[in-house]
């Protein structure tokens, strides 16, 4: 190819220097990802986080007594829903058993103001977030869509396909950028989610407007039956972000301490302006997919066993007994608001819920169509009739 020098002679250059405008600001080596995942608890916790993080503390007392009070009230609900499935009072369920520190952190790292885009999976953040339980189980019992008040709870309902609410949480995040509104977006997203368009183009759009929002890829190794290697030969899911622009972190998933810690720094990175972080968790779902599969056939029990041993519980447990704070009373206390939270659960799962025919239109259109009112006036008539004794 033959480029002019600044003298105005030719040269022939194969590879001719871009115009300054179409390279990218920063050093894409500062976007990479650490080599091992950050952890905090654990037999041999790592003392230098990435860079993005600084040196953070170990958590205190009183922080690591509260994490364990929150995860324990976790594995229980999951527990429970479970329960429910197999009981016919909820239609799926996916579990996130093993799976809690990543649930719980995600809330806990969140402010006020904050929003929370979750997954299917993650019934447990938008609990933790302080969501009444039983309305996060309306999608999955069939009731509604979604059956909290997301602009009241500041919580997007469930996203059932994979990765679509991640392009939304983007969204969000630059009208809220534009609004000069000073709040950060957490969007959830398992490792299957990743090899969907939809994340890829959230990524992209997040950094070109450079939005406040934190990913979280809850890495739990299967997409359903497909394992991590046979979606990606990528490092890791965190380094994906360096094609567009985003610095990554990997973390210890089962870490609930560790976890809290890189999206609370994240998140107050892009709340000030810094820009859209993407977090990749070292996970694993000890239970099935959902209560409709089963994971005996493409996982062996020696692996599940091999990540029973590294529970987020059992993490934050060692820890407590290192220092001297797993008391009976401290025991017993955590059980006890467990049971009842499961215990309230159930009580008002047993419910049959009250069903409006008259909402199948109420929520269609800010102004219902023609078509709209036709068919609720037909079915108004239907309806008395039927009541009357007539014809239906």
């Amino acid at each position: 190819m033959t480029v002019l020098d600044r003298s105005g002679a030719q040269q022939s250059s194969p590879h001719p220097a871009p115009p300054p405008a179409w390279r990218p600001a920063g050093d894409a080596a500062s976007l990479l990802p650490q080599d091992t995942p950050y952890r905090v608890l654990g037999s041999e916790p790592l003392p230098v986080p990435p860079a993005l993080l600084g040196d953070g503390p170990r958590p205190d007392d009183a922080e690591l007594l509260a994490l364990h009070g929150h995860l324990a009230k976790g594995r229980r609900y999951n527990e429970q829903a479970t329960a429910l499935t197999k009981q016919g009072s909820l239609a799926v369920y996916p579990s996130s058993t093993g799976q809690e520190a990543c649930q719980i952190a995600a809330a806990l790292a969140l402010a006020e103001d904050d929003w929370l885009f979750p997954s299917y999976r993650d019934s447990l953040a938008a609990v933790a977030r302080g969501v009444d339980p039983v309305e996060v189980l309306s999608l999955l019992r069939g009731d509604w869509h979604s059956g909290y008040d997301s602009r009241a709870t500041r919580v997007a309902p469930l996203s059932t396909p994979l990765a679509t609410q991640l392009p939304h949480a983007v969204g969000l995040a630059h009208a809220a950028r534009l609004a000069g509104d000073e709040l950060a977006v957490l969007a959830l997203v398992g490792d299957g989610g990743t090899s969907e368009g939809d994340f890829h183009e959230a990524l992209n759009f997040a950094a070109v407007w450079q939005a406040p929002v934190v990913f979280l890829v809850q890495n739990n190794g299967f997409a359903i039956s497909v394992p991590l290697a046979k979606q990606t030969a990528a490092p890791s899911l965190a380094h994906k972000g360096v094609g567009y622009g985003l610095p990554g972190v990997l973390v210890d998933g089962n870490d609930a301490a560790a976890v809290r810690q890189v999206l609370s720094t994240a998140l107050g990175r892009a709340r000030s302006g810094g820009g859209p972080v993407l977090v990749e968790a070292l996970t694993y779902r000890l239970e099935a997919h959902t209560n409709a599969d089963d994971a005996t056939r493409y996982r062996a029990d020696d692996e599940v066993a091999a990540w029973r041993a590294h529970d987020p519980i059992a993490l934050v447990e060692r820890e407590l007994t290192a220092r001297g704070l797993l008391t009976e009373a401290h025991a017993a206390q955590v059980g006890a608001a467990a049971e009842e939270l499961a215990s309230d659960l159930r009580g008002r799962m047993r419910t049959e819920p009250s069903l409006d025919p008259a909402d199948l239109f109420a929520h269609v259109y800010a102004r219902p169509t023609q078509q709209l009112r036709q068919q609720q006036a037909q079915l108004q008539e239907e309806l008395a009739a039927a009541a009357e004794g007539g014809p239906r």
